[in-house]
């Protein structure tokens, strides 16, 4: 007797064939949200920078100890790390970084202080 063509040996190849491709879009999928929450935590931390920025600044008539401890409290409660704080004459730069992650470290900087012209 002549054995007819089947798909008796193919059964299930579709079904797993979807599961490999489900499993490459999980994981992509995956991968954006982190970088999604990555670019999140940038953002706020140059917010932190600006605003750590603009307290030391606007505490300089106090002393330089003084701005750069206030923007070291706005960057903390913010969820950053003050990492320099550099002031000239009435001009401040303030540099913040993030707690490590899957990309490195982020950072973020910011200056405050008159404006030119």
């Amino acid at each position: 007797m002549e054995r007819k063509w089947s798909l008796g040996d193919d059964r299930g190849a579709a079904s797993v064939f979807a599961v490999a491709v489900a499993g490459v879009w999980f994981g992509l999928a995956a991968v954006g949200v982190r970088f999604g929450e990555e670019v999140v935590v940038r953002h706020r931390l140059a917010a932190a920078a600006d605003l750590g920025a603009l307290a030391a600044a606007a505490h300089l008539v106090d002393g330089v100890a003084v701005g750069c401890a206030k923007a070291g409290v706005v960057v903390g409660r913010m969820g950053g790390r003050l990492v320099r704080c550099d002031v000239a004459g009435w001009e401040v730069v303030v540099e913040v970084e993030g707690g490590p992650s899957l990309f490195g470290a982020p950072s973020a900087r910011a200056r405050a202080g008159p404006t030119e012209g």
